[in-house]
């Protein structure tokens, strides 16, 4: 099973939208699923995606910014600005998505 976060305006994505419930939906893996592959049986047009984090570090952001703020990164150095869409993901992953009206934690 892949966990999938939706923060933000990502939420209306999720199976129950309703802001009192939890905003996560869970997919059985596919054969060769990607993040990309994810995002489209969800229906998230990647152009609505600004932070991607799998499994609790951050894969890749539309933010200049995030070099410098020292997130954990998925992929060693620099997190990409491309999405990532092409990175794998398997059953146990946990994905988080950030709608770009969720800005990232300076802590």
């Amino acid at each position: 099973m892949i966990e999938v976060h939706l923060y933000g305006s990502l939420r209306c994505y999720a199976p129950d939208p309703r802001p009192d419930q939890e905003s996560v939906a869970r997919l059985e893996p596919q054969q060769g699923e990607t993040l990309g592959t994810l995002l489209a049986r969800l229906g998230i047009p990647p152009a609505e995606v600004y932070h991607v984090f799998l499994n609790g570090a951050l894969l890749s952001t539309r933010n200049s910014m995030a070099p410098w703020l020292g997130y954990q990164q998925a992929r060693g150095g620099v997190p990409n600005r491309d999405l990532g869409l092409d990175v794998p993901v398997r059953s146990g992953d946990r994905v988080g998505l950030f709608a770009s009206d969720m800005a990232l934690l300076v802590v």
